[in-house]
Order: structure tokens, then sequence, then C-alpha cells
């Protein structure tokens, strides 16, 4: 037997409130809507991974979710245009990740990175 996905529920009271967040932004699809639960994401092959953390790297917080992109220093001008919470600033980390924290609708904290 083999995991084929791993998904990350959200608790939100308006699930819609997610789409400027993580579907204009960071451009997932919407997989699917029942209006109770929207599902965004992408039909591109991704990894299965799971991470247990004591704290989030260079003494913050443990993020919620980590989402990699192809371009970090664009998904960082694009929340603040947005005016999302910066909570971590834009920084380039020893174990060879440039990243940022985020607050998302739901009060979150996201990191979103890009491997160099």
């Amino acid at each position: 037997m083999k995991v084929k996905r791993i998904v990350t529920n959200i608790q939100a009271k308006k699930p819609a409130a997610a789409k400027k967040f993580y579907q204009d932004i960071l451009g997932l699809e919407l997989l699917m809507d029942h209006g109770w639960i929207r599902t965004y994401g992408s039909s591109a092959k991704m990894s299965v991974q799971v991470s247990f953390a004591s704290e989030g790297g260079s003494g913050t917080e443990v993020p919620a979710i980590s989402i990699e992109v192809d371009d970090v220093d664009e998904a960082f001008r694009r929340m603040k245009k947005a005016r999302f919470k910066i909570e971590y600033p834009l920084t380039e980390e020893e174990w060879g990740v440039r990243r940022f924290f985020v607050r998302d609708p739901f009060g979150q904290l996201v990191n979103i990175l890009e491997h160099i």
C-alpha cells in the first residue's frame, strides 16, 4: 500500500474566501466546490509529504501549510499588494530556501517558499 495524496483541511466559516489567496494569487485550480467545501489544487503531479516540527525554523512559529512556488518574489509581491499580513519577511535561509510567512484569510500561517 502507498499513500497517494495528503490533503490539508482548514476550517472556514466562508470557504469562498479562499479564492483570492489560493486561486487568484497562488494560481491553484478550483478542483471541487460543494459550497460547504472548496478544494484547490493542481493537475500537475506533486509529491506526498507530511512534516512534524517543534518550530518553523529560524525560531519561527510552525506554519500550518508550506507551499512551494516557482517565483517566491512574485508571490511575495502579490501577497503584499493584496494586503495579506506578512508574518516573517522574505528571507534566504541557510538550508537552501527563500521563503516568507503570511496569514491566509482564515488566520492560518502559510510558509511560501522556493528552493534555491
